[in-house]
């Protein structure tokens, strides 16, 4: 198999699958995928090589979106997940045991500058290949785009980073850190670079999963909304997230994008390429190109498993068993009560909730009726008139588990057919469960999922917009492009007008929160705490398990261990503070 190598680390290669992205094709088809051989510099120089090192570039989105390590990251220890049962006991709650050496911070740092180095690669050798000139802009732009997301990765979650902006082909036992000012102005002054030469038609008339100037210009307006908020900070910082995030909504129609009416068609299976999604990262059906142990963690799987990540256990209840429908349960993580119950506080007009979680299962055991629970004697007060002694609750197809979102009595929960389950009774073992990722169309229960992982979406370009005009004390712009956001949530059964905000309503929390019901579980609620200086906040508020350990220095992420123990020639690699 085809080998690239890391950056950084006294290196070993290592394998991995690459993407390989066909000329113009009809927008139904995807990137394909098999796998290619070793990068090196004459190998780059050559048609064949630089073709196949921008799909080695592409294929570590993989890596990131999909993947559990870069899950596990963004999403558990927030105001918005805690830990699920078979969650890990160490980063997900800032324990003692997160530390340099936990292994998801290692693979994520590996994963970025593996990846790095395969865009250098394009960047660097572009000029001796022979190819035509608008054909060269445009994949050095998209290796450009892809680089800039690499490093925003990496500056978010760790601050002061190692810059490489050329191609290594040999090990190096030597590196040090740059600034996070620098590591900023290298990723604007890509994505400025891929503008310039990205398609800027409708992206449905490209590739889907391919880079566009809406892609990169939607990016480009979160690195200024995120540089405002870091130490890195510009004075036009937030008046630029304003302005680029405003261009791609005033010629949204240049895109083709535009809000969907209906909130759950975003994320309904086999709609990944909908016209709301800026940006998408392709997961292939074919299981020999993807990770070697679906688990998306480690050795550079690019499984997307985020369809198990959230699946509660409700296979040990009465009723139930595990099918390809409701997903294995991994329950690596539940949401927080303040995201059950106070995000999504008005269940009536706002229907994000019940497009978000999953509150209902149905009995699915055939096999075993005789499993199913039955009526007491004497039958509790409250029960329905039909119910009988001795007799089943319910039966297959019957609702076996529902979780109405609001309180009730213990009477009452003794006197359903079926397990009621209220907020107070959630555990980390069953909970509503986030099912924007599901995937009931793979080859069985065990298999990962096979859909594309929406990363940019029109949505969250309006709530930057917001986000950004708050920032620059622009009240009615805020206000207009959050209030948008809020009618489409309304459709189709809940009062629009008693979803709209004024200028009196906003805050930044109010902004987070705003966030959470529009982009709760889309692998970037860290990296917002992080940004808007609220981690530490709203964790110890809302994050009952992770209040008790979360420390100031957990607003950066160590640098691994790996990496340190690595740099044995000139200055020591810095660790990052209280690490």
């Amino acid at each position: 198999m085809k080998k690239i190598n890391n950056l950084l680390y006294t290196i070993r290669p290592i394998a991995f699958v690459i993407l390989v992205i066909g000329m113009p094709v009809s927008c139904k088809k995807k990137l394909i995928e098999e796998p290619r051989s070793l990068l090196t510099p004459s190998f780059l120089s050559t048609t064949q090589g630089f073709q196949q090192g921008l799909d080695a570039a592409y294929a570590g989105t993989r890596l990131f979106w999909g993947n559990q390590d870069y899950f596990t990251i963004t999403v558990i220890g927030t105001d918005e997940f805690k830990r699920g049962i078979d969650g890990n006991s160490d980063i997900n709650v800032y324990s003692s045991g997160y530390t340099p050496s936990t292994g998801v911070i290692n693979n994520n740092w590996r994963n970025v500058y593996t990846f790095v180095n395969a865009c250098n690669g394009v960047i660097q050798y572009a000029p001796n290949v022979e190819l035509a000139d608008a054909t060269k802009k445009r994949m050095v732009a998209e290796a450009k785009f892809l680089r800039a997301n690499y490093y925003f990765i990496a500056v978010q979650f760790w601050g002061d980073i190692s810059i490489n902006k050329t191609f290594t082909s040999e090990p190096t036992t030597s590196a040090k850190r740059s600034s996070a000012a620098e590591a900023y102005d290298l990723i604007i002054q890509d994505l400025k670079d891929a503008i310039n030469d990205l398609p800027g038609g409708a992206i449905k008339d490209v590739l889907p999963g391919k880079a566009t100037k809406a892609a990169a210009l939607h990016l480009l307006a979160k690195v200024y909304l995120t540089r405002g908020g870091s130490v890195a900070a510009k004075s036009t910082d937030y008046m630029d997230a304003f302005t680029t995030a405003k261009s791609i909504i005033d010629n949204k129609g240049t895109y083709g994008l535009n809000l969907l009416q209906d909130f759950a068609k975003v994320y309904e299976e086999g709609n990944e390429a909908n016209a709301e999604v800026i940006w998408s990262v392709q997961h292939s059906s074919n299981l020999a190109f993807n990770g070697p142990n679906n688990s998306g963690v480690s050795n550079f799987s690019a499984d997307n498993v985020l369809n198990h990540m959230w699946v509660p256990q409700y296979e040990k209840q009465p009723g139930m068993v595990r099918t390809t429908q409701y997903g294995r349960p991994y329950i690596r993580c539940t949401p927080t009560r303040w995201m059950t119950d106070t995000v999504y506080n008005d269940k009536v007009n706002d229907t994000r909730y019940g497009k978000t979680f999953q509150t209902v299962w149905y009995a699915n055991d055939p096999v075993t009726p005789s499993t199913y629970p039955k009526w007491p004697n004497p039958l509790p007060p409250g029960a329905p008139a039909n119910a009988v002694p001795g007799q089943f609750k319910f039966a297959f197809g019957d609702t076996a588990i529902y979780m109405p979102g609001t309180d009730r009595t213990n009477a009452q929960i003794a006197a359903s057919r079926y397990l009621l389950i209220p907020p107070r009774n959630y555990s980390s073992a069953l909970s509503p469960a986030m099912w924007k990722y599901f995937d009931t169309k793979r080859a069985n229960l065990n298999f990962p999922s096979i859909r594309s992982v929406i990363a940019y979406r029109l949505a969250e370009t309006y709530l930057i917009a917001a986000e950004a005009a708050f920032r620059t004390g622009n009240m009615p712009d805020a206000v207009n492009y959050i209030n948008t956001i809020r009618t489409r949530a309304a459709y189709p059964t809940g009062n629009p007008a008693a979803l709209q905000i004024t200028a009196a309503n906003i805050n930044i929390d109010f902004i987070l929160d705003e966030r959470s019901r529009e982009l709760c579980g889309e692998l970037m609620r860290w990296l917002d705490l992080v940004r808007t200086g609220k981690l530490l906040e709203r964790v110890k508020l809302h994050n009952p398990e992770a209040a008790i350990n979360i420390l100031p220095k957990h607003i950066l992420r160590p640098i691994p261990q790996a990496q340190i123990d690595a740099v044995v020639t000139g200055d020591p690699y810095p660790q990052n503070p209280g690490w």
